[in-house]
């Protein structure tokens, strides 16, 4: 449903935005296109929704080419931004009977189409209030709702969670995780790892321009070659005192808000012995003790050095 092959551009710089960029996207799937700031990931999808040209190469969406029948690709998206575009003075009902008509629908068609999205997106609610006092998940809502007026082939969304409360963020996922369903191709990108771990049938990592790697988050896990051992002591002011005693394992990483200190095991259970005894030897209280496979987190920062220093 997606097919990009060689994808270049450049804008008049010394380093090119995209280089040789290739991957495609099965229908009815949601891919996950992951990279640090500037890394490349907006340029795919304004090239992918026609808004810009590629320098070189080729992108197929829906099965029409976006340089040559850029009005047959445009009639089989739909496309939310890193800000929703709404008009705040009107009402959830109003956007979207809006939408409606400016893809062309009768204004009869577009006030049943904005009803049925309103109970898919579980807005009844909220339906006649102005936009302006929607919270932001509310406002996201509605944009990607706004998106579906006409049903697309493919969808795109741009960071689509960025700025909202976990609940609201993990309300998004269920309606991104139900577009498969009506076989909508998703492609999303983020700064969420774990959005894209939840989400995605594949994931794409850009760095510089370049894909990196690409595959499923369980393939893209395995290349990292190792496992983790992550540790959660009783007392939040034993994690400092953790860190002392691993430091010198390569790679030692805290997280105050998890309670949790974790440490690459190359060495796998051996790596869980030892930092047991040393656990056990500053006689901290643990909740638990795991060997676990890295997070999407760990692969991204493991495979793409840029993202250390962005």
């Amino acid at each position: 449903m997606i097919d990009l092959v060689g994808v270049s551009k450049s804008f008049g710089g010394t380093v090119p935005a995209l280089q040789d960029v290739s991957f495609d996207v099965p229908t009815g799937t949601v891919c996950a296109l992951l990279g640090h700031n500037g890394a490349g990931k907006t340029t795919v999808v304004r090239i992918l929704s026609t808004l810009l040209r590629p320098d070189s190469g080729h992108a197929v969406v829906a099965g029409h080419d976006v340089a040559a029948h850029p009005d047959r690709v445009r009639r089989n998206i739909g496309v939310t931004g890193q800000d929703a575009a709404l008009d705040l003075l009107l009402t959830g009902r109003e956007n979207l009977e809006l939408f409606g008509r400016l893809r062309g629908l009768r204004r009869k068609q577009s006030r049943a189409r904005a009803e049925e999205l309103i109970a898919q997106f579980d807005m009844e609610h909220a339906a006649d209030r102005r936009v302006v006092t929607y919270s932001g998940g509310m406002r996201r809502r509605i944009d990607i709702a706004g998106a579906l007026v006409v049903p697309p082939k493919v969808l795109f969304l741009d960071e689509p969670t960025t700025g909202l409360d976990p609940r609201s963020r993990r309300d998004v996922w269920s309606l991104v995780s139900s577009l498969s369903a009506d076989e909508v191709t998703v492609l999303l990108t983020t700064q969420y790892l774990e959005e894209a771990d939840v989400l995605s049938d594949s994931v794409v990592i850009l760095d510089s321009g370049r894909v990196i790697a690409s595959g499923t988050a369980d393939e893209l896990k395995r290349r990292v070659g190792f496992a983790f051992c992550q540790v959660r002591p009783v007392k939040p002011e034993d994690v400092p005192r953790l860190v002392a005693a691993l430091d010198d394992f390569t790679g030692v990483e805290a997280d105050p808000e998890a309670n949790t200190v974790s440490v690459p095991a190359a060495d796998g259970a051996a790596t869980l012995t030892e930092v047991l005894r040393r656990v056990d030897r500053l006689g901290v209280d643990l909740i638990d003790i795991t060997l676990r496979k890295p997070s999407l987190d760990e692969v991204f920062l493991h495979l793409s050095p840029a993202a250390v220093h962005a």
